[in-house]
Order: C-alpha cells, then sequence, then structure tokens
C-alpha cells in the first residue's frame, strides 16, 4: 500500500498505525502525490497549521482535515488519529489499545501512577489521548500495581546477565527469534560454545574490576536445552566461574520445548545455581502442535513438567499463545484450564505475532480471522480467580487483534528480570550470538550493542566484537561513580 507524506516525515508512526488495521500489508513511502495509485492508498499532509488524511480503500478515499491551535498539540499523534479514525469507521473495526502504538502501556500507567493521580483520571487520561477500552486499562493498571513493588526495589547499580543459545531442535512456523535449527547448527556447536566461555569470561572481568553485582540471570534462545546436558554444564559453568552468584536474586533457564527436556539437563540446571525454569508447550492440542512444526505432544510437555517437579524445581513457568493456526476458544480453554491444574508458579499468556521473519508471515491473512480475542479474554479470569496475578507486560507489531502478551505469577514468583526488561531501569548485559547488551546510564540513556545474528558471524568476528567490551566498561563506571560510598 503506498503512503504518500507531503510536508512531513511521520512514516514510523503512520505504519503502526496502519498495522492496526492490516497487520501483514506491506508498504511504500513517498513524497510524490502521483504515487497515490491504485485501490489502496494514503495520503498524509501536513500544510502549516492544518493536516489532512485520506485513506482510499477500494472506491471510496474519505478525507479527515484537523486545524491544529494547541502548541502542545503533537501534529504526529493527531494525524494517526485521523488515520485511525477513518480506518475504524471504513473496516468497522476498533483496536482495544486504541492508537496506543509503540509504548509500553503498564510504563505509561506507572508514571501516571506515580505523579499520584488516582486511578479514574489515569485511565480518562489514556482514554482521551489513546481511546483504549476500559478492559486493557483495567489489565494495564493491574499489571503496574503488581510491578511496581518490584520496581521500587530495583537496584540500578547492579546488572542483569542474559546468555543466549540460540539453537532449536526445528524452526516453528510464528517464530520471528534468531534461532537455528541443531541440524544445521551441530558443527558449529563446538566452536559457538567456546566462544560464548570466552565471552562469558571478558564480560565476568569487566563486572569484577568494576565491582559491579550481577542482579539476575537468564539464559534465553532458541531453547537453550537444544544442546547435550555436557554441554548445557560447561556453559553454565562458565556462569559459575566468572560471576558471584551468592547475590543473584533470580537465576532462570527456559528449558522451553519438551522434547528437548531430559531429567540429566534438569539435574545439571539444578545443580549449578538455577531455581527458575519454563516449559513451554504453547499449546496441548497435538493437531495444533503439528500444523506449528513442533516434534512433541501435549502428553510430553506434562511429563516434563513433572520431571522438574520431581527433580525439585519449585519455580516453574510455562508458557502459552492464544491464536495458534487452527487452534480453537476450547482447545485453547482446554489448554489452560489444564495447565493451571498443574500449578506452575507462572503461566505466560502470549497472542499470536505474524512477523516478517516468522514462515506465517507470507500466509498471514489465513491466520488473521481467528479467536484470539476470546482466548485472552478466557485467560485473564481464569487465571486471576486462581491467584495469578499479572505483573509484566509487553504488545508488539503485527499481533493478532492488536492484543497483548502478559506474565501471570502466584504472589512472591514474579520474574525481576522479565520485569526489568520492560521497564528499562537496570543494565542487562548480553552474551552470545544474537544476544543484545542494554547500557542504562545514571542519567537515564540507553544504549544498546548488538552481537552478531548467526553463530558463524559471532564465531568469525569474536574478537571485533568484543572490542565493543570498551562501552560496558565504561557504562559501568558511570553508574558506579553515582552510587553512595
Amino acid at each position: 500500500m503506498p503512503i504518500i507524506l507531503i510536508g512531513n516525515s511521520f512514516k514510523y508512526e503512520i505504519e503502526a498505525t496502519l498495522k492496526l488495521f492490516f497487520n501483514t500489508a506491506r508498504y511504500s513511502f513517498s513524497n510524490d502525490r502521483n504515487d497515490a495509485v491504485g485501490n489502496d492508498y494514503v495520503i498524509a499532509e501536513v500544510n502549516g497549521d492544518t493536516i489532512s488524511a485520506e485513506v482510499k480503500l477500494g472506491s471510496e478515499a474519505p478525507v479527515k482535515s484537523e486545524l491544529i491551535t494547541d502548541e502542545s498539540q503533537d501534529k504526529e499523534h493527531e494525524m494517526c488519529r485521523l488515520i485511525y479514525h477513518i480506518l475504524s469507521e471504513k473496516t468497522g473495526i476498533t483496536p482495544p489499545w486504541g492508537l496506543m502504538t509503540g509504548i509500553r502501556p503498564v510504563k505509561k500507567v506507572i508514571e501516571l501512577i506515580r505523579q499520584e493521580l488516582p486511578k479514574e483520571k489515569i485511565f480518562s487520561s489514556l482514554r482521551d489521548k489513546y481511546e483504549v477500552t476500559d478492559k486493557k486499562l483495567q489489565l494495564a493498571y493491574d499489571t503496574a500495581v503488581n510491578q511496581l513493588p518490584i520496581l521500587d526495589r530495583i537496584d540500578s547499580s547492579a546488572v542483569s546477565l542474559y546468555v543466549s543459545i540460540p539453537f532449536c531442535p526445528t524452526r516453528c512456523s510464528y517464530c520471528s527469534f534468531v534461532s537455528h535449527s541443531m541440524d544445521s547448527a551441530i558443527k558449529l556447536m563446538p566452536e559457538y560454545i567456546s566462544a560464548l566461555c570466552r565471552e562469558l569470561e571478558i564480560i565476568g572481568r569487566i563486572v569484577r574490576e568494576t565491582d559491579t553485582k550481577i542482579d539476575t540471570i537468564y539464559f534465553g534462545g532458541g531453547t537453550p536445552t537444544s544442546v547435550s546436558a555436557q554441554e548445557l554444564r560447561t556453559i553454565m559453568e562458565a556462569v559459575e566461574k566468572n560471576f558471584d552468584l551468592d547475590k543473584v536474586r533470580e537465576y532462570s533457564v527456559e528449558a522451553g520445548r519438551p522434547d528437548t527436556i531430559t531429567e540429566e539437563k534438569l539435574r545439571v540446571i539444578k545443580e549449578l545455581g538455577a531455581e527458575r525454569i519454563s516449559v513451554n508447550p504453547q499449546t496441548l492440542n497435538d493437531d495444533v502442535l503439528k500444523v506449528i512444526g513442533r516434534k512433541h505432544t501435549g502428553a510430553d510437555a506434562v511429563k516434563a513438567f513433572e520431571l522438574a517437579r520431581k527433580i525439585g524445581f519449585k519455580n516453574i513457568n510455562t508458557d502459552l499463545i492464544a491464536g495458534l493456526p487452527t487452534e480453537s476458544a476450547d482447545s485453547l480453554r482446554n489448554t489452560l484450564d489444564k495447565m493451571i491444574e498443574l500449578d506452575p508458579e507462572s503461566i505466560t499468556v502470549h497472542t499470536l505475532t505474524i512477523k516478517r521473519s516468522a514462515n506465517l508471515f507470507e500466509s498471514g491473512s489465513a491466520y488473521i480471522d481467528n479467536p484470539a480475542a476470546e482466548m485472552v479474554d478466557y485467560s485473564i479470569p481464569a487465571l486471576m480467580s486462581h491467584g495469578y496475578l499479572p505483573y509484566y507486560m509487553y504488545r508488539q507489531k503485527n499481533t493478532v487483534d492488536n492484543l497483548e502478551n502478559v506474565g501471570y505469577a502466584k504472589k512472591g514468583f514474579e520474574s525481576y528480570y522479565n520485569i526489568f526488561i520492560m521497564d528499562e531501569t537496570q543494565t542487562i548485559l548480553g552474551a552470545g550470538c544474537a544476544a543484545s547488551t542494554k547500557l542504562v546510564y545514571p542519567d537515564g540513556k540507553i544504549q544498546r550493542i548488538h552481537n552478531y545474528k548467526f553463530p558463524y558471524e559471532y564465531i568469525r568476528s569474536f574478537d571485533k566484537l568484543m572490542d565493543k567490551k570498551e562501552e560496558v566498561t565504561e557504562c559501568l563506571k558511570k553508574i558506579k561513580s553515582v552510587q553512595p560510598k
């Protein structure tokens, strides 16, 4: 769909607004009105204090315009509002989060709570500006209330460590993460693990030299348990050797896919200090598991969970996805009810997101009209009535029905790492292929350092990548310099 920008450069937000209605469409941008051709296009024009939007869908091209007389009004936001209203009227779609794109809803609510605004004022403020439904405002508010006590105890002088093991047995059709199948990566594995352990050693030295405390550790991927038990031991021993684990508040390993979980791997994880794991079936429906490319059954997921309990894990998370292709609302309800019965400490409910890097993207239109909203609507009261409270939330582009991803936990089992990565108030040091380091400076500035996405790049250019660690040292020194003696 052509998007014509006249007198403005509002590309990002306009595209994000359009994706609320057409989340798998592709867009082109131009500043030439002559490019507004075909059955579908958007013209967004700023002319002095007047903004106007023309949206053609099929044979009609309605236009809305507005005179901006208040200097506090954001022309970009108001332009998106015009487009939003045209599309809502034209399509009959009312996105539950309204105009809220590119914004962490909970963070916005927390800002208003800290201004000591009453709940009613918070709701009216966000409703007026973003046109969010009360149902979603309540979910964001509940999440913020549960998150605040943890944020109030954050140690901004400490850092978290993320360890990337970006491999999976197979690639799920919905997956957009940088992950590699074990079949293609097996030859690189020894070199990859050697490089990862070297990076952990370098980061560990920086942490010791700057007298920095590690607050949380998180093994993610991919699926960390895709590697062998001995390979997992090697990596976790490198963490144990190079970091002081005595003061770590939370150590998590995403065991992830049930077809990678064995008793030997779970014993390695427990022996080497991780107390929180994830067992992520996404669904217990065997037919859906086949459709998305999983090589395990629902029964396998239950067995993996029970095995983790037998070995002694007392903090287990499970992930589910609402809106998977061919899954019905009843099927998701059955999965959720079964997971609640298993009694994990936390359950995360994601909504299917169709990203360009996922295999589903090319056929995304086939999955838009699905019961994801019904599934999510069921999950909220079902989980909360069993003592699971929402504690972190994030939203992504191209999510079915413009919904959200929410982590629910029993009191005292909220994941610090999940909260910190959303709130962006603590530095996170990333190690491994496709990992990202997020440096949070004392003045609030955030700088990101991205490791190479592919294992062969990570291995081949390792020394060049390690040169960037000087920036980590400088950031940690600045953090330390502002701490009270």
